[in-house]
């Protein structure tokens, strides 16, 4: 404050203390997040992108906004490596295509993280029950 209006614009032109990242890095960032992830996870993360390239997760997240990356919401389909796997998607679409005489054929879907709309909106609070309850 002693030197004035002239210390404050000094201070402002200052250097960052974190030297930039070159185009290198935003590069190997890029080839990495079109390729498979080291681990059994379905998608690159940006921790583990960070871990891998040596650089800050916030760091990544900023080369894939600045590129239009978004890796979790690359829709793929893998295969399974099980040897019997066509043997059983054949037994399961065999009976949604023809089930047997009296047969009722359940199927069971992975829940969402996401549940979307509820169907209809909050039950409208009981007026009797507002407010504090104590039991004698």
């Amino acid at each position: 404050m002693q030197e004035g209006y002239s210390s404050l614009l000094r201070a402002k032109t200052r250097p960052s203390r974190i030297p930039p990242l070159g185009p290198d890095v935003a590069e190997r960032v890029v080839v990495f997040t079109q390729t498979e992830p080291p681990t059994e996870t379905t998608h690159w993360t940006a921790a583990l992108m960070a871990k891998a390239v040596g650089i800050s997760a916030s760091s990544v997240q900023r080369i894939w906004r600045a590129h239009g990356l978004q890796p979790h919401r690359v829709r793929q389909f893998k295969l399974s490596e099980d040897p019997k796997f066509i043997d059983k998607l054949r037994d399961v679409v065999g009976l949604y295509v023809d089930p047997p005489a009296h047969a009722i054929v359940l199927a069971v879907a992975e829940k969402s993280a996401n549940p979307g709309p509820r169907p209809h909106p909050a039950w409208p609070a009981d007026e009797a029950r507002l407010g504090w309850h104590h039991d004698p």
